[in-house]
């Protein structure tokens, strides 16, 4: 699919102009620290020098007084503490951190992750029961709970108090909870709040952790499982954000837990991680075992301290990683065949897709595969204990979350944000939801948000680029939503004549790329899925390219290269 290039707004002339000049960088660099904000030699300092002193007091958040008291109470009075978390990444690793900082804190205390197929997301009845079963007076939720108001409730008839731990949006009513820990949360005045679950778990540890007198360096072990749902949960890594990514990174590179420490070593990642890493490699994984059993398997992984046992488990997960990766690629094809067979699906501006059969644990991850053949709003259902269940996946810049909203009333359930879902409704409402959920899409989504688009920072000329400015680029890492890797634009470059196909099916491009036909320098390339366009750049003929510069390591040798995300070539060449 032809993708739009946009490029950005550049920064104030005379604001780059003096940024430029009082850190001694080239006007391009100061740029790209003044479209993220920058503006000051202050601010650039504490950008590029991330420190814990710039976290905020959790006591800002609303409750978070309530929770400290409650916790503290059934810490001292030894009553059993029930950690209860959602089955995905942040969830996961959100219940691992609390359960360890606890069993630290000699605390009595389990931990419980829902059956994705038996259960679903969120607080469930069972859950409850079995805290019951097992005499726990307290439930501590994590990544999940801001809209279990029955839940809350059928909780408080038992006899159990419940700490709710979220970071989604709310619904209409607030749950009768203890403490609910939410930045979103209407009247939290917390200055930050794009939190992740595991970020607001951390929150509410550092808390305990002042009114107990225990210092930072003893809990900042903990950050390398904030880092990980940080990454894995695509919120922005900006504020608070970017300070725990980059300290919880640091901890992943120099002394990871043991059973982040296995995950590495089956992903075979043998370098210094970033947060792609992270996010491809890592992330996968954690959510495998609750994709394809049970998400209880990742926090029994990430609380080992027993090398055997991490090595089993580890090695466990990653067998469930290779089924999910066949399972899903399978669906994606029966999916993909379904919308090509039925006209109305080609020509709608969604996609609503629903087989009873279908695998519960893999169909949000087929929603995303589908967008990039169809972009375009779009559901994936399948059957679960009579219901017709799902996940839904948005385009850049649309609201998913308010056009699911706008079909509460045929929804039995439904929670996420902007860009991804869940929903579960009666199967006799499906049509009824399509036709819903198509109207209100089409009503709402603009002609721009239909294409995908590549985002450029700004044009750069290859004679800036260099291992200089790549380092001082190199700085802005963390990368993540709203602080992306810079993407630049170059117009009219060729190949020296070395370029080739490369890949099992020759589908990449492997050149050496100048910006004047005539100069002697080059810069390495790769594009990857892009060998459509062989043919005429191996004529000479020149193109236009968007990229991201990396640092390219090949049996102990490093260079430069580009790694382009996009060509174009120039109408006037292009036979249009």
């Amino acid at each position: 699919m032809d993708k739009k290039w946009v490029i950005k707004e550049r920064g104030d002339v005379a604001v780059v102009k003096q940024l430029s000049e009082a850190l001694g960088v080239s006007d391009s660099l100061a740029n790209l620290m003044v479209q993220r904000g920058i503006t000051c030699p202050g601010e650039a300092d504490s950008f590029f020098n991330p420190s814990i002193d710039n976290l905020h007091d959790p006591f800002l958040m609303k409750d978070m007084n309530l929770a400290v008291d409650r916790l503290s109470t059934a810490i001292k009075k030894n009553e059993r503490i029930l950690v209860y978390g959602d089955y995905d990444v942040d969830g996961t690793t959100a219940v691992a951190l609390i359960y360890s900082f606890l069993k630290s804190e000699k605390a009595n205390v389990d931990y419980y992750i829902p059956d994705r197929y038996s259960e679903g997301y969120g607080v469930s009845t069972q859950g409850i029961d079995f805290a019951s079963k097992n005499n726990c007076r307290l439930i501590i939720t994590l990544d999940c709970g801001i809209k279990a108001v029955e839940k809350v409730l059928y909780a408080r008839s038992k006899g159990i108090d419940v700490i709710i731990c979220d970071h989604h949006y709310p619904g209409e009513e607030i749950p009768e909870a203890v403490a609910v820990l939410d930045p979103k949360q209407p009247s939290c005045s917390y200055p930050y709040k794009e939190l992740s679950g595991c970020g607001v778990g951390f929150k509410l540890v550092h808390a305990y952790s002042r009114i107990q007198g225990i210092p930072f360096s003893d809990i900042a072990h903990y950050l390398d499982l904030v880092a990980v749902s940080i990454a894995s949960d695509i919120v922005p890594v900006t504020g608070e954000n970017r300070v725990l990514a980059y300290f919880g990174l640091k901890q992943l590179n120099e002394s990871p837990r043991m059973g982040l420490k296995e995950i590495l070593r089956e992903a075979e990642i043998c370098r210094l991680l970033t947060i792609e890493d992270v996010v491809f490699k890592i992330g996968p994984r954690i959510n495998a075992a609750g994709r394809m059993e049970t998400g209880s398997k990742a926090v029994e992984l990430l609380i080992s301290d027993n090398p055997r046992q991490a090595t089993e488990i580890s090695k466990e997960i990653n067998t469930f990683n290779i089924e999910r990766r066949s399972i899903d690629r399978s669906i994606t094809t029966e999916a993909m065949r379904m919308i090509s067979e039925n006209n109305r699906s080609v020509n709608s501006r969604t996609t609503v897709l629903y087989n009873p059969q279908w695998k519960k644990g893999v169909i949000g991850i087929v929603a995303s595969r589908l967008i990039e053949t169809y972009y375009r709003p779009t559901v994936i259902l399948t059957e679960s204990n009579g219901f017709a269940t799902g996940s839904a996946r948005s385009v850049q810049g649309y609201d998913l979350y308010q056009a699911i909203e706008s079909c509460s009333d045929l929804l039995e359930s439904f929670g996420g944000h902007m860009f991804a879902a869940g929903l579960t409704l009666k199967k006799e409402n499906i049509s009824p939801f399509i036709e819903r959920f198509e109207h209100y899409v089409n009503n709402t989504i603009t002609e721009d948000q239909l294409f995908p688009r590549i985002f450029i920072d700004m044009e750069l000329d290859f004679s800036e680029i260099d291992e200089d400015f790549f380092r001082i680029m190199n700085q802005f890492q963390p990368y993540g939503p709203e602080n992306m890797s810079p993407v630049f634009v170059s117009y009219n470059v060729y190949d020296t004549g070395s370029g080739r196909m490369v890949g099992s099916s020759g589908e990449h491009l492997k050149l050496d790329l100048c910006q004047d036909s005539h100069t002697v320098r080059k810069i390495p390339a790769i594009a990857f899925g892009q060998a459509d366009h062989f043919e005429y750049i191996k004529g000479g003929n020149p193109f236009n390219v968007c990229y991201s510069i990396e640092m390219n390591e090949f049996r102990g040798n490093r260079n430069l290269q580009l790694n382009i995300r996009d060509i174009k070539i120039p109408e006037e060449y292009s036979g249009r």
